[in-house]
């Protein structure tokens, strides 16, 4: 089947195949497509079986076509070509197909309800921008409008695509109304928007306090809601220029601003006004001077109560579970920060009491969604192993650009967070983080879900080291050598962490060098050694953050000219023991979450004890290897026994960061810093 337009490659539309029992295989490169073919197809056909194979030929990368297929495929198919323009006849193609297949359901049912005619390239992302993103720029004419259409973009978590974005941008400024915002900035990057509003949230507490306490009440009453003040004689210090504050307290604006407080889009502000605001809706985003147990409190129990209702349902896109991760672990990290005198009695149980339904819902949905997440096309990156094509993506860009992938070995999406405030604190106007989310691969093993993130393909590839580490290298050497990278330009380095970076510093500042993978394994050795659970890691990882390891490496990375990439392998739980299987010693791993075996026989009979285990099925993975997982949140060990480890299919495990690490600047932008300003840092990197 030819493909160009990755209609097949829908999530929902290869679940509905995956049930027809079709197998879809797709078709990038020959050597991994005739291992895939010879071990999921051809073996049935070969038995007798009948089997349907369905090939998809994806000719948007490399220029591949249904010529370039084996002859021993092409004799035994039947082509059929499919793409956007039978679907959407009257729209144009190009600007459908940078929409994105999660929108094309709302492009149909508005196609089918307004009957356009026949459209060109502009007409299309008006008909887009209306219809799918609720965007009239028309309709767009005052500061409270444009702050709702944005939001809307933006806290969704689908951004405009960026010729729709253009297409707004000019719009927006042809009018007149935003002549000084920096729409070019804040239209297309969601970060940016949100950096725009945090520096002018504390422009609008001093207004809003001012309001309340000052003597000329008469005169601040006069301005009507949702009007800007004058410009401050402070204008210069804003990083994003435009207006000096906006209409937070509109009703269109305001119904968004306290989730964004609540899931970390935007910080609370210490203000000296804080008590003034308790009880309002302003009091999510602020914190008193003193951080006041009571500021915390209110946070994590209206997080809790917003993530409560967002629980995604069985047949949820993967965005709406890896939205939800983010609002998951926000709510974890807040828990996890407090003093444990300081913990609120009223939400701490809320959130232990969430747990199980969230675990429910998500294994759920693991049995229906999570097969057909390898298939989907890498960008953006839904699993770990398309992270490398993203990489190559910016490398490709230009012949100056450099990629790090740097793989904090454990590190669950909660953890980041902690990891994130910590470096926000050490370097408040230092970093920016473009943070999203990516699927490992399960059993969420380092040998597993590691090497597949440098390898750049599915555990199915590299049967032979599945069950170690040894060869990620070799793997990613010989992924970017595909790509036509020389060996001196691809460097690989693990065991970081804690001690000197000097042998990283040679690594990194070679001539030739422009792609570098790097692991951290400080949080892995952190979890393998906990005693203290969940709470105890966060605490010892807080620690790390604070020291002058990472911020040193991350600033190492970045003044040689490296595009950093931040991401984890695999999460982690607190588990408690549930017994070990009796004939445990045939298992060909003994991971404390998960124990893989060699054929479905002996793994039944481990699975015997454990009726509530998880016979994970193969898919993606030799077909030698046969995980177990461990029931719920428990572990193949001693009974009542507890640790924190990795292995099973829980959120934490399976939903990791990912995380685009840039230099910030005055300007609001990104740019290198000077070497003198690394001094500090690598100081004091001895033990």
């Amino acid at each position: 089947m030819t493909d160009p337009d990755g209609l097949i490659l829908d999530e929902i539309v290869l679940g509905e195949l995956r049930q027809r029992q079709f197998e879809v295989l797709l078709f990038e490169e020959p050597v991994s497509f005739r291992y895939a073919y010879e071990s999921r197809c051809r073996t049935y056909w070969d038995d007798g079986k009948s089997s349907p194979c369905l090939v998809v030929v994806v000719s948007r990368e490399g220029g591949l076509e249904t010529e370039d297929l084996p002859y021993d495929v092409t004799q035994c198919a039947r082509p059929l070509p499919l793409g956007l323009k039978a679907i959407f006849p009257t729209l144009s193609r190009t600007v459908v197909a940078a929409l994105g297949s999660e929108h094309w359901d709302r492009l149909y049912r508005a196609v089918e309800s307004e009957h356009p005619g026949a459209m060109g390239n502009g007409a299309t992302k008006d008909f887009v921008l209306r219809h799918v993103f609720g965007i009239a720029t028309e309709l767009v004419r005052e500061p409270h409008q444009l702050l709702r259409a944005l939001l809307s973009v933006h806290h969704g978590g689908q951004p405009l695509p960026t010729t729709l974005a253009k297409r707004l941008v000019r719009a927006l400024q042809r009018e007149g109304h935003f002549g000084d915002w920096p729409l070019e900035a804040i239209v297309p990057d969601r970060e940016a928007f949100f950096a725009f509003l945090q520096e002018r949230w504390r422009r609008f507490l001093d207004h809003a306090s001012d309001q309340d306490h000052a003597s000329d009440q008469d005169r601040a009453s006069d301005r009507q809601p949702g009007t800007l003040a004058a410009p401050s004689p402070d204008d210069a210090k804003l990083a994003y220029p435009g207006p000096a504050e906006l209409p937070f307290n509109h009703a269109d604006v305001r119904v968004y601003i306290d989730n964004l407080f609540l899931e970390g889009c935007l910080r609370p502000v210490a203000h000296r006004a804080a008590d003034s605001f308790a009880g309002t809706w302003i009091a999510t985003g602020v914190q008193s001077p003193d951080d006041s147990t009571d500021a915390q409190r209110l946070r994590l129990d209206r997080l809790v109560e917003a993530v409560a209702k967002a629980v995604p349902a069985p047949d949820a896109r993967y965005g709406e579970w890896q939205r939800f991760a983010r609002r998951w672990a926000e709510a974890t990290a807040l828990d996890m920060g407090k003093p444990k005198a300081a913990r609120s009695v009223e939400s701490a149980p809320s959130l232990a009491a969430l747990r199980p339904r969230v675990d429910a819902a998500f294994a759920k949905w693991l049995g229906k969604r999570y097969a057909g997440l390898a298939n989907l096309p890498p960008a953006p990156p839904v699993m770990l192993h398309h992270i490398p094509r993203l990489l190559a993506q910016h490398v490709d860009d230009a012949s100056d650009n450099k990629a790090a992938l740097l793989v904090v070995d454990g590190l669950s999406m909660d953890q980041w967070v902690a990891v994130r405030e910590e470096l926000t604190q050490l370097r408040p106007a230092g970093y920016r983080f473009r943070e999203e989310a990516v699927f490992a691969w399960i059993p969420t093993l380092t040998s597993v879900s590691r090497q597949a993130a440098f390898a750049g393909t599915s555990p199915l590839c590299f049967p032979d080291s599945i069950h170690s580490t040894s060869r990620e290298p070799k793997l990613w050497q010989r992924f970017w050598a595909d790509r036509g990278l020389a060996d001196d330009a691809v460097i690989y380095q693990k065991k970081l962490g804690d001690g000197s970076l000097d042998a990283v510093a040679d690594l990194v500042s070679g001539p030739r060098v422009r792609v570098a993978g790097l692991v951290v394994d400080t949080v892995d050795k952190m979890m393998h050694g906990m005693v203290l659970g969940t709470r105890g890691m966060h605490g010892q990882l807080r620690q790390w953050a604070r020291g002058p390891y990472l911020t040193a490496l991350l600033d190492l990375l970045l003044d040689n000219g490296f595009r950093v990439w931040l991401t984890s392998d695999h999460g982690n739980v607190e588990a408690t023991g549930c017994g070990r299987p009796t004939g445990e010693r045939v298992a060909d791993m003994r991971g404390k979450r998960a124990h893989v075996y060699s054929s479905a026989v002996l793994r039944r009979r481990a699975a015997d004890e454990f009726p509530d285990a998880r016979r994970w099925p193969p898919t993606g993975l030799p077909s030698d290897y046969f995980p177990l997982l461990a029931p719920g949140r428990s572990a193949f060990i001693a009974q009542d026994e507890r640790i924190v480890g990795h292995g099973g299919a829980s959120l934490e495990e399976v939903i990791v960061p990912l995380v685009r690490i840039d230099r910030r600047t005055d300007e609001g932008g990104v740019g290198p810093r000077t070497s003198l300003d690394l001094a500090p840092s690598l100081a004091n990197l001895e033990p």
